[in-house]
């Protein structure tokens, strides 16, 4: 097994978000053309075929699809067929949680068949190899983290679920990513930090190219695990994933400026909080008061 601890601090400083961009909101059946149109709205994935795609679900726990908790498997089979027009090396990726074993979980949830059917391979991050000490610019709680090399080299996409959350108000495109942190005991970051710092810590430290938000079953109440499904036939996309989450968090009858995470990033340079385009739906057409957890 390849070494894991981390090699010499390196800096990583994704660009400031300069200009808004456009945030698709599509409603439509459980289907890959869903997806397919969202992505369409947003001009498409044709850009990332340098480097690896890695796709990052939320499997936060080993539960179906129907229930509301995890990525759908019909998110990350749009997402495939979309790379995979532009891109041969595309993965699907998750890491252990406290938990949670993440390639059991893509077995219940259906991801890993998907991954099968198209000869994707799926990547548990905590066993993904050699690490990377990654310096964060302007931290917030972690001034370094430790992530697998094979993150730092790929473009990452938040194939992230709507939902709630005790601890962060909402679960969406920027909370996802917090799961590229590779270490299984997770839970030790919402008690040693404020998780929301960690979140935009993350996010300024890889920030993904592209946010797909997973709203064909919803969840409100007290997610992540333990809310109440909500079918909302939806799919949230775009490029910037500060403009995504805050298009997410209106549609889920949230004020993006009154949760912590979405405001630090906005106000640190990571995208807009307000001033994109919607392009599909409106917001106030398909906004729903999601139950608060």
């Amino acid at each position: 097994m390849t070494d894991s601890r981390p090699e010499g601090l390196r800096f990583y400083s994704p660009t400031k978000v300069n200009v808004p961009s456009k945030v698709a909101i599509v409603k439509g059946e459980r289907s890959v053309s869903t997806v397919t149109k969202a992505l369409e709205l947003i001009g498409g994935v044709d850009e990332f075929s340098d480097r690896p795609v890695l796709i990052k679900v939320n499997l936060i726990a080993s539960k179906r699809w129907y229930k509301g908790v995890t990525t759908d498997p019909v998110v990350v089979e749009g997402l495939i067929r979309a790379f995979k027009n532009v891109n041969e090396n595309v993965f699907v990726v998750e890491s252990d949680s406290t938990i949670t074993d993440a390639d059991r979980a893509a077995q219940v949830s259906g991801i890993h068949d998907i991954c099968g059917q198209y000869n994707v391979p799926f990547v548990n991050l905590r066993r993904a190899g050699e690490m990377v000490a990654v310096q964060v610019e302007n931290h917030d709680a972690l001034s370094s983290i430790a992530l697998p090399k094979l993150v730092i080299n790929s473009y990452v996409v938040s194939a992230a679920k709507m939902k709630t959350h005790v601890d962060t108000q909402v679960t969406l495109g920027m909370k996802n990513m917090f799961g590229l942190i590779s270490d299984k005991f997770k839970l030790k970051y919402h008690f040693m930090h404020s998780i929301d710092e960690v979140i935009v810590d993350v996010n300024t430290a890889i920030r993904p190219v592209l946010t797909v938000i997973d709203g064909f079953i919803a969840m409100e109440g007290k997610g992540p695990i333990n809310g109440k499904p909500v079918k909302m036939d939806m799919i949230i996309a775009g490029k910037d994933v500060v403009a995504t989450d805050a298009v997410a968090s209106r549609v889920m009858g949230f004020d993006p400026r009154l949760i912590y995470h979405i405001n630090r990033a906005a106000e640190k340079g990571l995208g807009f909080i307000d001033g994109y385009e919607v392009v599909g739906e409106s917001v106030e057409g398909v906004a729903r008061k999601f139950r608060r957890p």
